[in-house]
């Protein structure tokens, strides 16, 4: 059996999912043997070198940047994952939904002890992303295959995940999937 092809990537989030797939620990061992990677901060791969079986997405979706990257994954993956729950729902980063764009910045800008005294200026350049009105989660903006929930999934639900998907079909038992 040929090699699946897997790619990862961390939008909007804290990388926490990713450590969590490093976590497999000897699982890791397992399906290095069934899949390789393409594009994924794991290996420092940032764009795809060919079409892949699986993508797995981490974080949720803040900024122009954010939005182009899931798209592409999007092209570029045949099933692709929304994992831990700022994928899923938005997670932290979306705690700033409630609060208008223009406000969140003024805090984060001119309302912080280290500001510039009287100052009016909000740090902006056209090299930086621009930010969204709010955080989107994954499947408001792509189409999402499976979720894998858990704030972070457990390197053992992903492992499972990844190796029931290689099998032929995503089936996790239910006392796996954790909220704690």
């Amino acid at each position: 059996m040929s090699k699946k092809k897997v790619a990862t990537v961390s939008l909007a989030g804290c990388f926490g999912c990713h450590m969590s797939f490093l976590d497999m620990d000897l699982e890791l061992l397992d399906l290095i043997d069934l899949i390789q990677f393409d594009r994924s901060p794991l290996t420092d791969i940032k764009t795809f070198k060919h079409r892949v079986d699986i993508g797995l997405i981490e974080g949720g979706v803040c900024n122009d940047h954010n939005l182009h990257v899931l798209r592409d994954f999007r092209q570029h993956c045949d099933v692709l994952i929304s994992l831990g729950e700022c994928a899923i729902m938005g997670g932290l980063p979306a705690m700033r939904n409630d609060i208008p764009l223009s406000e969140c910045l003024n805090e984060a800008y001119l309302g912080v002890p280290t500001a510039i005294k009287n100052s009016t200026i909000i740090p902006h350049h056209e090299d930086l992303p621009k930010i969204l009105d709010r955080v989107y989660p994954c499947h408001e903006l792509v189409k999402i295959d499976y979720f894998l929930t858990g704030c972070p999934p457990s390197g053992e639900v992903i492992a499972l995940a990844l190796k029931s998907l290689l099998r032929g079909d995503l089936t996790i038992p239910r006392e796996l999937i954790k909220y704690d």
